[in-house]
C-alpha cells in the first residue's frame, strides 16, 4: 500500500472521468464561501452531502434547510470519512492535509480546493450545452488557464448542438439495427454531422439562436477572438461591479447579462433576485450581503475575495440590486480594486430610486407638480433628519431607499421639519418582483404608522404631491375603455 509520505513527487497524468454521484454520500470539510460554491456542484449532481465543520455558511446553513444536507458543527475527525464515495476538502491547508491522509488511508478520493498538494482528484471547468459535458482540466496548477479555456470552448460549440446529439441518437439505432459494424459508423456520423452544420450554415451570414454567426468562419473567428483577447489586452479586465436593476432580469442591461454569462465568480447581495443569479451557469456564487442585520462578510473580506480572485485569472462579477454606485458601497469597492492594480468595469443598474415609482406609475418629476428629485437613505432616522434639515418640500420629489423599518420615524421627521400632514406618499415594495404591492396615504398616514406592508422586502418610499398619482390604474382604465368600444 502506498502510504501518503511516500507519494511520488511528479503526479502522472488524470485519468479523466464523469461521476455518477446521485444518491451517494459524499463528505465536505469546511463551512466557509469557499465550502457553499462547492456544496452547489454536488448539489446539483444529485449527491447526499455532510458537512463538517466548526462554523458554517449561511448559504449552506440555507441549503440544509431545503436539501439532502447533514450539518456537522465541529472539526474534522477521520472516521467521517467512513461511508463516503468522495470527500471535498475546502479548508485550511492544515487541516486538508489531515483530511488527504486519512482518505488515502480509507482508498478514497479526495478534491482539495486550491490546495493540489492535497488533492487526488480535481474538479474540472465544466460546460454543459443541450446534454453534452465537457470538463477541463490543469491539475488544480491553473485555474485562470482552465476557466480561458472553458469560456472559449462554450465560444466555438455551436448554438444548436442538441440536434447533434439527437441525429447522432437517432443514427445509433438505425446502425444498431442494421448490424453497421462499429469501425464503420464514424466516418457516416461525420457526414452526418457535416450536413447539419451545413444545412444550418444556410448564408454565410446566418445568424444562430441566440444571436451569434454560426458560420464556419464566424464559429472559428469567435473562439479565437475568446482565446486571444486576454492575451492582447496587456491587463485585462477580470472584475465587473454590476447592478442587477430592481430585481426582474428583463430590466438587466446587455452588458450586465454578458458579464453574468462569462463569470466564474458571483458576489452577490441580499436584494438580487435568483433569476437573475441563474444567469450565472457557470459561475460560484457567494452571497456575501446583508440578511436580518448581519453581515454575511464584511466589507474588507469582500474587497480581498474580489482582488484575490482576479489575481487568479477568475472573472469576477460583485453584483449588487439597483446601480452600484447608489448606496451599494460601490465606490469603496472600485477603491480598493484600483489601490490594489486590479482592472474593473462599472456596469451600470437601473437604480430602484427610479424604477420603483415607475412601475407604480410615478413619475418622479412631473410638470406642474415636481421639478426636483431627492433621493436619500433612510436605514439612519439621525441623519436622514440631519439632511432635510434645509430640503423644501414644494417641487420636490423626496424618494427614501432603505427606509421600510424605519418609515414611521421619518416621516415624523419631515411633520416636525414642516411638510404639510396631507403631503401624499406613497411606498411601493417589490415592484420588480411577482408579489409586488404598492400603498398609497399621506405623510400623516405613515407618521402614525397606518401603512400595511412587508417590511422584509425591498421598498422605496415616495413623499410629494406626485405620489398621488397612479399612471398605471389610468392606462388600465383607458384599455378597458378601448376593450368595451
Amino acid at each position: 500500500m502506498l502510504h501518503w509520505t511516500e507519494r511520488p513527487a511528479l503526479m502522472a497524468d488524470l485519468l479523466p472521468l464523469f461521476v455518477n454521484l446521485a444518491g451517494r454520500r459524499v463528505l465536505l470539510v469546511g463551512g466557509g464561501p469557499v465550502a457553499a460554491g462547492k456544496l452547489e456542484q454536488l448539489l446539483a449532481a444529485g449527491a447526499a452531502l455532510s458537512v463538517v465543520a466548526p462554523s458554517i455558511h449561511a448559504d449552506i446553513e440555507r441549503a440544509a434547510n431545503t436539501e439532502a444536507v447533514e450539518l456537522h458543527r465541529r472539526a474534522f475527525v477521520p472516521g467521517d470519512i467512513d461511508g463516503a464515495w468522495l470527500v471535498v476538502a475546502a479548508a485550511t491547508p492544515a487541516v486538508n492535509r489531515e483530511v488527504a491522509e486519512a482518505a488515502e488511508a480509507r482508498r478514497v478520493l479526495v478534491n482539495a480546493v486550491d490546495d493540489p498538494a492535497n488533492a487526488t482528484a480535481f474538479f474540472g471547468g465544466v460546460v454543459r450545452r443541450s446534454g453534452v459535458t465537457f470538463a477541463i482540466s490543469t491539475s488544480g496548477d491553473a485555474p485562470g488557464l482552465t476557466a480561458l479555456l472553458r469560456q472559449a470552448l462554450d465560444a466555438l460549440l455551436p448554438s444548436k448542438l442538441g440536434d447533434w446529439v439527437r441525429e447522432a441518437e437517432r443514427l445509433r439505432a438505425v446502425w444498431r439495427r442494421d448490424r453497421i459494424p462499429i469501425g464503420d459508423r464514424r466516418p457516416l456520423l461525420l457526414e452526418a454531422m457535416n450536413r447539419l452544420h451545413d444545412a444550418r450554415d444556410g448564408d454565410a451570414a446566418d445568424e444562430g439562436g441566440d444571436g451569434r454567426a454560426t458560420g464556419k468562419e464566424a464559429v472559428q473567428h469567435r473562439a479565437r477572438d475568446v482565446v486571444q483577447r486576454p492575451i492582447v489586452q496587456a491587463r485585462p479586465v477580470r472584475v465587473a461591479l454590476v447592478g442587477a436593476g430592481p430585481g426582474d432580469p428583463a430590466h438587466l442591461t446587455r452588458s450586465a447579462v454578458a458579464w453574468l454569462r462569462a463569470a466564474d465568480l458571483v458576489l452577490y447581495d441580499a436584494l438580487v433576485d435568483d433569476r437573475v443569479l441563474r444567469l450565472a451557469r457557470h459561475a460560484q456564487r457567494f452571497f456575501v450581503g446583508k440578511r436580518s442585520g448581519q453581515h454575511a462578510l464584511s466589507q474588507s473580506d469582500i474587497h480581498a475575495a474580489m482582488i484575490r480572485a482576479a489575481r487568479r485569472g477568475r472573472r469576477v462579477v460583485r453584483l449588487k440590486g439597483g446601480d452600484p454606485f447608489v448606496f451599494g458601497r460601490g465606490g469603496e469597492e472600485a477603491e480598493a480594486l484600483l489601490n490594489a492594480g486590479i482592472p474593473f468595469e462599472v456596469v451600470p443598474g437601473v437604480t430602484s430610486a427610479t424604477a420603483a415609482p415607475a412601475l407604480a406609475g410615478i413619475p418622479v418629476t412631473h410638470r406642474g407638480m415636481a421639478s426636483a428629485l431627492v433621493v436619500v437613505s433612510g436605514h439612519d432616522p439621525g441623519r436622514f433628519t440631519e439632511f432635510i434639515g434645509g430640503l423644501r418640500p414644494k417641487g420636490t420629489t423626496l424618494v427614501v431607499l432603505m427606509g421600510a423599518r424605519t418609515r414611521a420615524a421619518l416621516a415624523r421627521a419631515l411633520l416636525a421639519r414642516g411638510w404639510r400632514g396631507q403631503t401624499p406618499a406613497a411606498v411601493a415594495v417589490e415592484m420588480a418582483q411577482p408579489g409586488s404591492d404598492v400603498w398609497r396615504g399621506t405623510l400623516e398616514d405613515l407618521a402614525a404608522d397606518r401603512s400595511q406592508i412587508n417590511d422584509d422586502g425591498p421598498a422605496t418610499l415616495i413623499v410629494g404631491d406626485v405620489a398621488a398619482l397612479d399612471l398605471r390604474a389610468a392606462a388600465r382604465r383607458s384599455e378597458r375603455k378601448e376593450q368595451c368600444l
